[in-house]
């Protein structure tokens, strides 16, 4: 049978052609913020290219989140200190991937974290965390160029430590609890994780709930709720269902992951109890030199990204962890970074896919994930971008997000 190229059957090809890729934007050190396409053809094979690039987010962008509902890329820059300002840039996101810079706003210096959270009646906000700017900032949104923060959290020492890295506070996460009531900020100079209560009136954060402190040198870095998929009817039903949630934290400086049992307090706080601390790496020992960095979930696996451990010559590795019904989690295999200095990864919403973003060797790997099992599997495709950093420094890739 012969097939001829009418109309309807080339827009039918253009349309599988579309269902059948997908974008991810992704930040350097260089100033440009990509747009990748991931083209999956038959038998399951991939394809990943530079889509297009934008000079934007000032000189040093760090972080994107991306906003699916509104088609908006939020982008921190890591330019700046606690003395020198940065950068929040918004940008809109074809459905094709080309980008456009919306509005620009001063922060203060080191953003390396955001997240966007909600007030009442629809209002958005977002946190950033500030890095060598020892800060915590808000903004309403949407953005406008030039708009001012709505709050400021600057942090001190009050006395120097010992650790070089931990000369002043350092913010380098923010992220919700499951309720969407509460921001938290591991502090990795502090030593502290720093829980913030929203005033879904205002969009303000209220420092008034005890933060979890740690013990000196710990140097807590990334983290996250162990969420499970189930509807809720009101926001006091939904706090009294995430009691018993389980509060994950990868520290940088003593290479430990702490979980915590979170109950929601009475007082309209929460309240933390350290359940499990441990080396999440094989014989609980990580070799000289290697740090965490990212932890991410997906169905019943956690999984943490290792820089530096030179696992997989001369690619660095991720951790699959295995949790059980009391919050704890083992170690249950060392894989493949595809790259070295993995900084971030994300996971697909469909769980299938995990994009590793290698920070010095400035390459996007994508790395097969069995959504049944949690197995992470093979690279099907790897792509530079940029030139290369230097490990140590604030050079090469810095993130990447999915379009979705």
């Amino acid at each position: 049978m012969c097939l001829r190229s009418t109309p309807r059957l080339l827009a039918w090809l253009s349309w599988l052609s579309l269902v059948t890729a997908a974008n991810l934007y992704a930040t350097h050190y260089d100033g440009n913020v990509y747009t990748l396409s991931l083209d999956r053809g038959d038998n399951d094979t991939y394809s990943l290219s530079l889509a297009s690039s934008l000079k934007t987010c000032g000189s040093m962008p760090s972080w994107l989140t991306f906003d699916s509902g509104s088609r908006t890329l939020y982008c921190s820059d890591e330019t700046g200190d606690a003395s020198m300002n940065g950068s929040l840039t918004t940008l809109a996101a074809d459905q094709d991937g080309t980008l456009t810079e919306i509005a620009t706003a001063v922060a203060p210096g080191g953003g390396v974290n955001n997240v966007i959270y909600s007030g009442d009646d629809g209002a958005q906000y977002i946190a950033i965390a500030h890095y060598s700017g020892s800060a915590v900032s808000t903004f309403s949104l949407p953005l406008d160029s030039g708009a001012q923060s709505l709050q400021v959290f600057r942090y001190t020492l009050s006395e120097p430590k010992e650790n070089p890295q931990q000369d002043s506070p350092h913010p380098h996460q923010v992220f919700l609890d499951p309720t969407g009531s509460f921001v938290l900020a591991p502090d990795l100079g502090a030593d502290l994780v720093r829980v913030y209560a929203i005033d879904k009136s205002t969009g303000q954060l209220d420092s008034r709930c005890a933060d979890i402190t740690y013990p000196a040198g710990s140097g807590p870095r990334h983290g996250l709720f162990w969420t499970t998929e189930h509807s809720v009817l009101t926001s006091q039903l939904k706090a009294r269902q995430q009691d018993g949630s389980i509060l994950y934290i990868v520290n940088e400086l003593d290479g430990h992951l702490k979980a915590f049992t979170v109950t929601y307090s009475s007082d309209g706080c929460l309240d933390f109890e350290e359940i499990q601390s441990f080396v999440p790496y094989s014989e609980d020992q990580l070799p000289e030199g290697a740090t965490l960095s990212e932890i991410r979930q997906a169905g019943s696996s956690l999984y943490v990204s290792i820089r530096s451990d030179h696992a997989f010559p001369p690619n660095d590795s991720m951790v699959n962890l295995d949790h059980s019904s009391n919050g704890t989690v083992t170690f249950h295999e060392l894989t493949s970074s595809y790259g070295t200095v993995p900084r971030t990864f994300v996971i697909n919403k469909v769980g299938d896919l995990v994009a590793i973003g290698d920070q010095s060797s400035s390459n996007i790997a994508i790395v097969t994930r069995d959504a049944q099992t949690g197995k992470l599997g093979d690279a099907v495709a790897s792509l530079q971008i940029g030139e290369p950093g230097e490990v140590g420094t604030s050079t090469g890739l810095s993130s990447v997000v999915w379009d979705e």
